[in-house]
């Protein structure tokens, strides 16, 4: 019980930021501007950039280096195996994203609105994943303290409010009610503490491979981070908004992570 009152603040702090974002269209009356967009899309790549870094793959090498084997290793596979686990969910789950307006993966007779929200809960798994791994080595004694997984949780937390925001606007604006918009936004969320729960448990049973699934969460979110969320928010016009906010998420998520961490 001690230990599920530890985790329980970092494993809700994410869902918490993605409904705090959802909640907006009962204040917002019209859809995000473009260049609000892809402000809040930037400012989300650079907070999920500079976590990859600080909370994930330098843990993930100190954790290898201090154990004796070859730093970089660990590292390397577990990022190249995160790149390629979201590359096959990536071309299996139907979805669509944000300005698009033709769906990737699998076929299927899913709506526009389906196809959004799919494509959040999408990028929303290795940000889960992200968090249960920290959460898990902190529960393990393994060179991470519980500072350092909820500074990561606030951080996913912080980048998420915008992207609930962007995720149920649209979707007001695809003749869905307010009140369904910001479920959907909500349930968009509800993956990032069931993937922490899972990664959670399936890394007490292989604690010696921390630093591989530290650097696979890592590659899983790099690659939504590339794949996603730079492209939209550098969609002309407004890109240098997308890259100054992108620099502001970074710069901030680094501060979190070395000043509190």
């Amino acid at each position: 019980m001690q230990n599920v009152m530890k985790i329980l603040p970092g494993l809700l702090l994410p869902l918490v930021g993605t409904t705090l974002g959802a909640g907006m269209v009962f204040f917002l009356r019209e859809e995000l501007k473009s260049g609000v967009q892809k402000a809040l899309l930037g400012f989300a790549a650079g907070v999920m950039i500079a976590a990859s870094v600080w909370s994930l793959l330098i843990p993930a090498i100190d954790m290898a280096g201090a154990a004796g084997t070859v730093a970089w290793v660990p590292a390397v596979v577990g990022f190249l195996g995160g790149v390629a686990f979201l590359l096959v969910l990536d071309t299996v789950i139907p979805h669509l994203h944000l300005n698009d307006s033709c769906p990737e993966g699998a076929p299927c007779s899913l709506g526009r609105s389906s196809m959004l929200v799919l494509a959040v809960t999408l990028h929303n798994i290795p940000e889960g994943m992200a968090v249960g791994v920290v959460l898990a080595g902190a529960l393990s004694g393994e060179m991470m303290s519980a500072a350092s997984a909820l500074v990561l949780a606030l951080g996913i937390a912080i980048q998420n409010f915008p992207e609930g925001a962007v995720i149920s606007m649209p979707l007001v604006g695809t003749g869905l009610s307010r009140g369904r918009a910001f479920r959907a936004g909500f349930l968009s969320g509800v993956v990032e503490p069931i993937s922490a729960l899972v990664t959670i448990a399936l890394t007490a049973f292989v604690t010696p491979v921390l630093p591989y699934i530290l650097s696979f969460a890592a590659g899983a979110m790099l690659y939504v981070v590339i794949e996603e969320l730079i492209p939209e928010s550098q969609a002309a016009p407004h890109t240098n908004i997308g890259t100054l906010a992108t620099a502001l998420g970074f710069a901030l998520m680094m501060v979190l992570d070395v000043a509190l961490g």
